[in-house]
């Protein structure tokens, strides 16, 4: 109990200081005409977005490194916290740094803010996870001793097309003992094809009228098809393993 409370008090002083940090940063953007700080905000809807989208467009004509910094930090902070919408941050990446550019900088910050989350998750709140999801806990603590051979590839199957959302994979692998290596590369490349088509979205966001635009059939079976592609290694390794025991 007094562990879990320390996790507690630790985790919410970690989020204030992150968060003041943050304001701080984007309060030092300089001072755009027509725009009130209030719009600098994490977007909840597509409308929001396009918002923002202009107003960055604005700023980076002149301020270039300023948004690459605010952007850089507005991410990994919803990574590091496991905020849910980092499909509008993707898609803001593309729209506003352009595919390439952006598909890089969504994918090596997917996987830096994972990692920071799983930092989080391995030295303050691996209690807290633990309390609180003790059976999603037990089930993939076993899924991995089964793929030990493979864990890699197993864990690649997870991010292409997670069945479990990737922020709880965040704050429980490392309490069943991954190692960072895999996770972090898991992350990066397993993720890499999602990220794609945000960054593809945000090309085409003057269009779009909800995120849901983004996940057709051909999407999603694609998805599920890179995941069996990415398990079946791990699988034969397995397997293979099993027969020389």
């Amino acid at each position: 109990m007094v562990a879990r409370m320390q996790a507690i008090v630790t985790l919410v002083c970690i989020f204030i200081t992150y968060t003041i940090a943050l304001i701080i940063l984007v309060r030092c953007l300089p001072p755009l005409e027509d725009i009130h700080s209030n719009e600098l905000k994490f977007p909840k809807d597509v409308n929001e977005l396009k918002r923002l989208v202009h107003i960055f467009h604005q700023y980076q004509q002149d301020h270039y490194w300023h948004v690459l910094v605010i952007f850089v930090a507005a991410y990994l902070y919803k990574q590091t916290f496991s905020i849910p919408g980092s499909v509008f941050t993707n898609i803001f990446a593309g729209a506003v740094f352009g595919l390439w550019q952006g598909f890089l900088l969504a994918s090596v910050l997917t996987a830096a803010g994972a990692t920071s989350c799983f930092l989080l998750s391995k030295f303050v709140t691996k209690t807290i996870i633990g309390y609180y999801f003790p059976n999603k806990m037990k089930l993939l603590r076993e899924k991995a001793e089964q793929n030990s051979d493979g864990l890699f590839f197993f864990l690649l199957s997870l991010r292409f097309f997670p069945m479990t959302p990737n922020w709880f994979l965040n704050v429980s692998l490392p309490a069943i003992g991954v190692p960072i290596t895999y996770f972090f590369f898991s992350v990066l490349i397993g993720l890499m094809p999602y990220n794609y088509i945000c960054c593809q979205a945000g090309l085409l966001l003057s269009k779009m009228t909800s995120v849901h635009d983004l996940l057709d059939l051909n999407t999603v079976l694609g998805m599920i098809g890179m995941a069996v592609v990415a398990f079946l290694p791990g699988a034969i390794i397995r397997n293979r393993a099993k027969k020389t025991k």
